[in-house]
């Protein structure tokens, strides 16, 4: 798999989460961020490969790369207990299946403090390179964990002391009003199918975004996910 940009390339070689094969660099760049890539590429024995522009042209998928790509195995995943700290934020991604948007509100939910991610247990090789480019190389930074038993991961959530919570608009608290200092496990939905009724059925509470104007189009999933979690932040750096 060809992945492209500098964050994306950068993330990888400073993440175990996959192997990287090779990394092909425009032969006449020369800036600081370039001269990095080409640092830790050569301290981990990496093949390392300047090139003509033109060529890598040949080489990437899309145009936005920089004149930086390399070539890398698909991501691995961690276990359940690897996404969860001595105070764990940690959230339930379903149904979200644009990578652009999943790319999105990885990047949120790691600039926010997410110690980890659990999705369901899908296949997401084709779509790896969009998600890391979107999510600015956080996809290869945070822990995430594949379940096909979301029960079995809220159950292991409150046994750690989690609140679980669910962004539902229904029987819902406003988010502002909860406590987001302890322990928290947040379930968001996408737009097209939400959240599943295994997942509704058994967090602690639902909560939802107050709006500024009567708005029936609500935030898109990504968009959600970005304003709860800076919340967290927030409530946890006070």
């Amino acid at each position: 798999m060809i992945i492209e940009g500098a964050l994306s390339v950068k993330a990888a070689l400073l993440n175990d989460k996959r192997e990287v094969f090779e990394v092909i660099i425009d032969k006449s760049k020369k800036d600081r961020n370039t001269n990095f890539i080409k640092k830790i590429t050569l301290e981990k024995d990496i093949k390392l490969s300047l090139m003509d522009r033109s060529e890598i042209e040949k080489i990437a998928i899309g145009k936005s790369h920089g004149g930086i790509i390399a070539e890398v195995s698909n991501r691995n995943y961690q276990t359940l207990k690897s996404c969860f700290n001595e105070n764990p934020f940690v959230a339930i991604i379903e149904g979200i299946e644009d990578p652009f948007n999943f790319g999105y509100a990885i990047r949120s939910l790691y600039s926010a403090g997410c110690s980890g991610i659990i999705v369901n247990d899908r296949d997401w090789s084709t779509s790896e390179a969009t998600i890391l480019k979107s999510s600015a190389g956080a996809f290869d930074f945070i822990n995430i964990y594949k379940s096909d038993d979301l029960k079995e991961v809220i159950d292991y959530a409150k046994s750690n002391g989690c609140l679980c919570l669910a962004a539902m608009r229904k029987d819902a608290v406003s988010y502002f009003d909860v406590d987001y200092k302890g322990p928290v496990l947040l379930c968001v939905g996408g737009e097209m199918r939400g959240l599943s009724k295994i997942v509704l059925d058994n967090v602690d509470k639902n909560i939802y975004i107050p709006y500024g104007n009567e708005f029936r189009n609500a935030l898109n999933a990504s968009s959600a996910i970005a304003v709860i979690s800076y919340e967290i932040l927030r409530q946890r750096l006070i």
